[in-house]
């Protein structure tokens, strides 16, 4: 029996699974709370990026809530991707040893919650071939009534990556922007042209709508079997945007930070930010954020998978120095892919308003205008290069004859690190 009192939130559509560019997507409403990330016991693992070496021990781990009364049978399976997250040509049995079909059986009850929930867990089996995955979670054995798609990297770093943040080249966004200046040793690897045999990908903040690829060499050193990326024209660089802005949603009893409110009814809990502002022109301010992520947790009870309260949080924007209409965009609301994340103007307490049904945790956002090339948050939050930031250097390479892309190299990289 499903819960149809929060209809808002809770329509349901079943969409068939195609072959173009997979994209991080939940397909029903009543699916909530979705995290990749690599299994640990460090609690900060929730942050961490889906990427994982193709010989680490640890698998990663897909969590997700189901608002139902009820346990579901879902079923998951892996596709292995090229480097624009097509399906590659590989088939099922080249990289995994297993029937390519698991039956997703960790679940268990919410507890004493105003709106029951079924929390899901699904270890990721161990593949044999590097590059890019993606993670279906269907209905029963019916792949065409997918409810999640979530995206993965194993990589095999067979070649050296270095790579350092640096101020851009191009003086105009030096206050703006930070570049990152990359350096490739393929020692390990046979590469003919090693001018064109790699594929370069940087993301920022673990955000796929505006990485960075097609990025050329400025120096290859056969000697050496070293090539650079070192560019002048700011194609590496990135605007290095502002501290993320968070609301504190760990209590149902007390006002977390940038907490206006909160009202505990029979069967819901409603929670309101403080009114924010647009910052734009606003000095550098440095405080620990977690760059857009989010962590399921609460003070009040134990079990934070099981025990956390769903609340719905109603955002506040002041519309001064607002031009256009206004997202939220963070993992919260899968960068702004989410209906939700867009903000009305409330005449009545003359806010943007949005609200999100979010489960108790720490939560991570800021405010951005829709272009055609994707989310434009400097008008809203500014530019600072001193902000933190974290970056991911990602390698491809097809070999000769090969009918994929191997990502052969992978780092990480976070020069000023201040996290929560």
């Amino acid at each position: 029996m499903r819960i149809y009192f929060l209809s808002l939130f809770l329509l349901i559509s079943f969409t068939s699974f195609g072959q173009g560019p997979i994209q991080d997507r939940v397909y029903e409403e009543n699916i909530q709370s979705v995290r990749l990330f690599p299994q640990s016991q460090d609690f900060a693992s929730q942050m961490s990026s889906p990427a994982i070496s193709l010989q680490a021990g640890s698998p990663l781990l897909l969590s997700f809530d189901d608002i139902a009364y009820d346990p579901d049978m879902y079923s998951a399976r892996i596709i292995h991707c090229d480097m624009d997250w097509t399906p590659s040509d590989l088939k099922e049995n080249d990289y995994l040893v297993q029937f390519n079909e698991f039956n997703v059986t960790d679940y268990n009850y919410s507890i004493d919650t105003r709106i029951p929930y079924i929390h899901y867990n699904f270890v990721l089996p161990k593949v044999t071939k590097s590059g890019n995955y993606v993670v279906q979670v269907y209905r029963g054995r019916e792949q065409d009534k997918t409810i999640l798609t979530r995206r993965f990297m194993v990589f095999d770093n067979s070649i050296q990556v270095g790579a350092r943040v640096v101020p851009p080249s191009q003086t105009e966004n030096r206050r703006k922007q930070q570049q990152l200046n990359i350096n490739l040793n393929y020692k390990g690897r046979e590469v003919l042209d090693p001018r064109t045999g790699f594929r370069i990908v940087i993301r920022q903040n673990q955000r796929w709508d505006n990485f960075i690829t097609d990025l050329k060499p400025t120096m290859v050193r056969e000697d050496l079997k070293t090539v650079a990326y070192e560019l002048f024209d700011g194609s590496n660089a990135f605007f290095a945007g502002n501290e993320f802005r968070f609301v504190d949603l760990r209590y149902v009893r007390a006002r977390g930070n940038n907490v206006a409110r909160v009202q505990m009814e029979e069967d819901v809990v409603f929670a309101e930010t403080l009114v924010e502002k647009a910052r734009p022109s606003a000095a550098y301010s440095q405080y620990l954020d977690m760059n857009g992520q989010y962590v399921i947790f609460n003070f009040e009870r134990r079990n934070h998978d099981l025990e956390g309260e769903y609340m719905l949080a109603t955002f506040n924007l002041s519309p001064e120095g607002i031009t256009d209409t206004p997202y939220i965009v963070g993992a919260l609301t899968n960068w702004g892919r989410t209906p939700e994340a867009k903000m009305e103007l409330n005449k009545k307490s003359n806010t943007y308003q949005a609200t999100l049904l979010l489960k108790q945790g720490w939560y991570d956002y800021q405010f951005a205008y829709k272009t055609d090339s994707g989310w434009n948050m400097s008008p809203v939050e500014g530019d600072h290069f001193e902000t933190e930031n974290e970056y991911e250097v990602l390698v491809y390479f097809r070999d000769v004859g090969s009918r994929y892309d191997e990502l052969v190299g992978y780092v990480n990289v976070n020069p000023n690190k201040r996290r929560l």
